[in-house]
C-alpha cells in the first residue's frame, strides 16, 4: 500500500486532508480568542464561541455516520462537507455580531468537524491487512498542525488578528482540493445493500474503551484551553507557549513513526494503558514543576503518548471491534465521546477550579486523575478485543 501512495493514489490525497484538517485546527483554535477579542467581545462571549467547536463534534459526527454506514459513500460525504464548511466559513468575513457569528460557527464547524471520522475510515479501509501502517498517514496531519500554528502565529503578531480569516480561507479550500480526486467509496455488494442490517452492539469492550477515551480527554481538555494560560501565569511569554505547544506536536510525529513497530510488539490494551500512565505522569509535572523548564519540556515529550500512540491504538481498536457496516458509526462515537463530550467536560469542570486563577495547579492534578481513571477502565478490558492484526510479513 506504500507503493500506491507513492505512485499519487488514494493514501496521498487522504494524507493531504489530514495535513489541512489539523492545519485548520492549529491555526484557528490558539487565535480564535485573539480574533474575537478584537471583535470586542468579552470573556464570557469568547468561552461560549468557543464551546460550539466541541460541541458540533459531539453531534456532527453521530449523524454524518448513520449516513455513510447505509449507503457507503464515505468519500463523497468528505466531499461534501470539505465543499460546504468553506463555503460556510465565508460567512465568518461579515462582523455581524455575537448570534450571527455563533451561526456562522454552527453552521461551518458542523460540517467540518463531520469530516474526520470519514477520513480516518477511508484510510483503514485504504490500507486494509496494513493498517498498522495507519500513523504515517496520519503524521501528516501533525505536520499540518505544526507548520500552521507558527505561520498563523507569525502573521497576526505582524498584521493583526483579522489574517486569521485568510490563513483559514486557504486551508478550508486545501481541505476541499484534496478531498475532490478520492475515488468513491460506495458499497457495491448487493447482498449488502437489500439486506437488513445488523443493530450496533454495544458489548462489554466497546464500552469501556469509551468510557476511557471519555476520561483521558476529559484531562487532556484542559491543555487546550488552560495551558497557554497557566504558562503566562507562571511567567513565560506567548512566543515561548506556542513554542511548547509545537513542541508536543513534533513529538507526536515521532511517535507515529514508531506506531507500526509497537502494534506488532504489543495488544492495545498494554498501549494505552502505557500511555495513560504517562500522561498521568506528565499532568503532574506541569502541576508541580512549571517553572523547571527540562521538566516542562519533559511534559511536552510525553505529548507523543497523550495522544500519538493513544489515538493510533485506539484507532485500531474501533476498526477491529465495529464491523464493516458500523464502521463509520464507531469512528463517530470515538470522536464524538473523547474530544467531543470528553473535551467539553474537561474544560468546564476546570474552569470552575480555576476560578480566578488560585486554582490552576489543581487543574492539572484533575487531569491526570482522568488519566488514572482511564487507565482503570482499559485495565478490564478483555484482552481478546485488543489484539490487532497485521498483514505477514509487513
Amino acid at each position: 500500500m506504500s507503493s500506491s501512495f507513492a505512485a499519487g493514489g488514494p493514501l496521498r490525497w487522504l494524507s493531504g486532508c489530514y495535513f489541512f484538517y489539523f492545519a485548520i485546527l492549529g491555526a484557528l483554535i490558539p487565535y480564535l480568542g485573539l480574533f474575537f477579542e478584537h471583535r470586542g467581545y468579552n470573556a464570557a462571549e469568547i468561552g461560549f464561541l468557543m464551546a460550539i467547536f466541541m460541541g458540533t463534534r459531539i453531534i456532527a459526527p453521530n449523524l454524518w455516520a448513520m449516513v455513510a454506514d447505509r449507503n457507503g459513500l464515505r468519500a463523497e460525504l468528505v466531499k461534501l462537507g470539505s465543499f460546504t464548511a468553506a463555503i460556510g466559513y465565508l460567512s465568518f468575513f461579515y462582523d455581524g455580531g455575537f448570534w450571527y457569528l455563533v451561526a456562522s460557527l454552527t453552521f461551518y464547524t458542523f460540517f467540518w468537524n463531520a469530516i474526520l471520522a470519514q477520513v480516518e475510515v477511508l484510510t483503514l479501509d485504504t490500507l486494509g491487512a496494513n493498517a498498522h501502517r495507519y500513523g504515517a498517514i496520519r503524521s501528516y496531519g501533525s505536520v499540518g498542525y505544526i507548520i500552521w500554528v507558527v505561520i498563523t502565529g507569525w502573521l497576526v503578531s505582524q498584521w493583526g488578528a483579522e489574517m486569521v480569516l485568510w490563513v483559514g480561507l486557504a486551508l478550508f479550500s486545501g481541505l476541499f482540493v484534496c478531498s475532490m480526486p478520492l475515488p468513491s467509496s460506495r458499497q457495491t455488494n448487493q447482498d449488502a445493500s437489500a439486506a437488513v442490517k445488523s443493530p450496533l452492539k454495544f458489548n462489554r469492550a466497546i464500552v469501556l474503551f469509551l468510557l476511557s477515551a471519555l476520561l483521558l480527554q476529559a484531562g487532556v481538555g484542559p491543555f487546550y484551553g488552560f495551558f497557554v494560560l497557566y504558562l503566562k501565569k507562571v511567567g513565560y511569554s506567548e512566543t515561548m507557549a506556542g513554542v511548547f505547544v509545537a513542541m508536543g506536536a513534533v513529538a507526536e510525529i515521532f511517535m507515529f513513526m514508531l506506531v507500526p513497530r509497537l502494534l506488532k510488539q504489543f495488544n492495545l490494551k498494554l498501549l494505552l494503558m502505557f500511555s495513560m500512565a504517562m500522561t498521568a505522569i506528565r499532568w503532574c509535572l506541569v502541576a508541580t514543576m512549571p517553572d523547571y523548564l527540562p521538566a516542562l519540556i519533559s511534559s511536552q515529550i510525553l505529548h507523543a503518548f497523550t495522544f500519538g500512540l493513544v489515538h493510533a491504538a485506539s484507532i485500531q481498536f474501533v476498526h477491529r471491534n465495529f464491523s464493516k457496516e458500523h464502521a463509520s458509526k464507531g469512528q463517530a462515537l470515538y470522536a464524538s465521546m473523547s474530544f467531543g463530550l470528553g473535551g467539553a467536560l474537561g474544560n468546564w469542570i476546570s474552569g470552575h477550579i480555576w476560578g480566578d486563577g488560585s486554582g490552576a495547579a489543581y487543574v492539572w492534578l484533575f487531569s491526570a486523575l482522568c488519566s488514572i481513571a482511564a487507565m482503570v477502565a482499559v485495565y478490564f478490558i478483555p484482552t481478546r478485543a485488543c489484539m490487532v492484526e497485521t498483514a505477514n510479513g509487513s
